[in-house]
């Protein structure tokens, strides 16, 4: 009995990993009927901006409004089967909310997807290393601790199992 409690409690995680689904999708999926997809790249960080590109699915010329942080960024509109890049500045240490919105002239503007973008990178320029690397004064300073130890140990070790005690 001991045995057979112990594998079913070994399959219950076993069991509870493989009834979830695999991947859960992320909003927004593309729509088959999007006029155009947006794709945004890395941070470049030396100018602290970034690339997004506006991809038409459409035989049919689209127009966009692109946002960030719900200020327009760029619009106008792109030919059919053509991308169109358009850079967008993230001051450093921020982040913005890119939105592209299909524009219509009959109705509201949609949202066709947004992304949100982190500027991590790092202020400033870097100072050249001019030391001594780190990892040997680590090392140095690791054998200086053990030597020190082992001093202690020693010194010790030759005071305390004493044959005669100083009690009597």
């Amino acid at each position: 009995m001991r045995k057979r409690a112990r594998l079913a409690l070994a399959a219950l995680p076993v069991g509870a990993v493989l009834s979830l689904p695999s991947a859960a999708w992320a909003w927004p999926i593309p729509d088959k009927g999007d006029p155009f997809t947006m794709t945004v790249d890395r941070i470049a960080c030396r100018t602290n901006t970034v690339r997004v590109t506006l991809r038409n699915q459409t035989r049919q010329l689209a127009r966009y409004d692109l946002r960030a942080d719900s200020r327009t960024v760029a619009s106008g509109s792109i030919p059919a089967r053509k991308a169109v890049v358009r850079t967008v500045k993230v001051r450093p240490g921020s982040g913005v909310e890119i939105e592209a919105y299909s524009v219509n002239t009959w109705g509201p503007d949609t949202l066709i997807d947004s992304e949100r973008v982190r500027n991590d990178c790092p202020w400033g320029r870097r100072l050249p290393m001019t030391g001594p690397p780190l990892d040997l004064m680590a090392k140095l300073a690791t054998a200086g601790g053990l030597i020190l130890t082992g001093g202690v140990a020693w010194f010790y070790g030759s005071l305390w199992p004493r044959s005669r005690s100083p009690f009597t």
